[in-house]
């Protein structure tokens, strides 16, 4: 069994929650930094990480770490990798990303080139040819310098991990699935209490929720580029851990045992959100309504909001803000007992809602800093055990 590094990025602000996640899997955490989570593990890992994770944007094989303040250092530092290990004659390769902060070194585009060029230089050497038609598979490079410390890695999935496969259609500014997941990590919720998203657009926090309760593996409906790596990663791992994310999926689970709704304004938005459950496998799971959230409200007590509600981004949109988050706050608090959780880049979100948050947690979602304000409502009382 080989032992390998993988590199795993994440929204910054949620490396603790991908931390947990790829302990769970039962691996052992090498190191982690911002926005990334660094573990140890074998082919099959690459499988399972790829596969399981929830809230991981990608999976990279780490094949190289070095030093370099100048384009000849960066070119040595590549040429020293042993890319024969991994690469074949036929493969298509390319750095398709390069990432640098605090580095001397720092136009992406001359990075990507040098690198290129030092990784044909070592395969010349390896495979006796001049040439490369590159007409194999797909080995994707994403190199991220730091402090001048190259790292290297080869991207093991390809389109992001946040695309499931499902969402086939989308709201104006969706939520990608991977945050809603970490969302809904970050809060108390299971799956006998109840969860509301007021403003739930495409369906993805309504979707990802229920697809959580019923153990659907989030990549076990796609395709991932190292699939093909078969020197690397034998075909028979992709098959045993498919076969276990299918033992995983609670089929038993019904139309009624779960309580997980979603409301929005628009109905074109609740037709998609259905479509997209429908492609998820759990329309039969969740109740979406053409709901307005000035009419939220909920006979149940201890339930959950979990939302993703109108930043107003657009400037047209910023006069609205203040109204709306002072229609949630007021909603909020004549549900009895219940707690709400809520992403925004509003900065004067807690003001209007009406009450300072128990938590705000920093997430970055993408390059926009985001607060996730954490309101936390009482514990139901402990159900009695039946004497027995």
């Amino acid at each position: 069994m080989n032992l390998m590094k993988l590199i795993v990025p994440c929204h910054f602000g949620l490396e603790a929650v991908l931390k947990k996640e790829i302990l769970d899997l039962g691996y052992e955490i090498d190191e982690v930094t911002d926005g990334r989570v660094t573990f140890i593990g074998d082919a099959e890992a690459i499988c399972y990480a790829n596969i399981f994770l929830h809230t991981a944007e990608r999976v990279l094989l780490k094949v190289g770490e070095f030093k370099a303040e100048t384009f000849e250092d960066l070119f040595q530092g590549t040429l020293a990798i042993p890319w024969e290990e991994y690469l074949p004659k036929d493969a298509k390769f390319w750095v398709t990303k390069a990432a640098s902060v605090k580095s001397k070194l720092f136009s992406p585009s001359d990075i990507q080139s040098i690198m290129k060029k030092a990784m044909v230089e070592r395969l010349k050497k390896h495979y006796g040819i001049s040439w490369f038609d590159e007409t194999g598979d797909d080995y994707p490079v994403r190199v991220f310098i730091k402090n001048d410390i190259v790292t290297v890695g080869l991207d093991t999935t390809g389109e992001s991990l946040h695309k499931r496969g499902y969402r086939k259609l989308t709201a104006k500014a969706p939520i990608a699935e991977n945050l809603a997941c970490a969302l809904i990590m970050l809060t108390p919720w299971k799956k006998d209490r109840i969860l509301v998203d007021p403003f739930c657009g495409s369906g993805t926090i309504p979707i990802e929720a229920a697809r959580m309760a019923a153990g659907i593996a989030p990549g076990m409906e796609r395709s991932f580029t190292a699939e093909k790596w078969k020197q690397i990663i034998p075909t028979k791992n992709w098959y045993s851990c498919i076969e276990d994310a299918n033992d995983r999926i609670d089929r038993n689970l019904k139309p009624g045992d779960l309580d997980i709704q979603g409301y929005d304004l628009d109905p074109e938005m609740i037709r998609i959100a259905r479509e997209n459950a429908k492609l998820a496998g759990v329309d039969s799971l969740i109740h979406f309504q053409v709901r307005d959230v000035a009419n939220l409200s909920h006979p149940k007590k201890y339930g959950f909001i979990i939302t993703n509600p109108p930043y107003g981004e657009r400037l047209e949109d910023k006069k609205d803000l203040p109204v709306l988050y002072r229609t949630i706050g007021e909603r909020y608090r004549a549900l009895d007992s219940w707690s709400m959780y809520l992403i925004t880049s509003y900065e004067n979100a807690e003001n209007d809602l009406g009450r300072k948050a128990d938590k705000n947690r920093k997430i970055y979602n993408g390059m926009m800093k985001t607060y996730f304000l954490q309101y936390n409502g009482p514990k139901p009382p402990r159900k009695e055990k039946p004497i027995s």
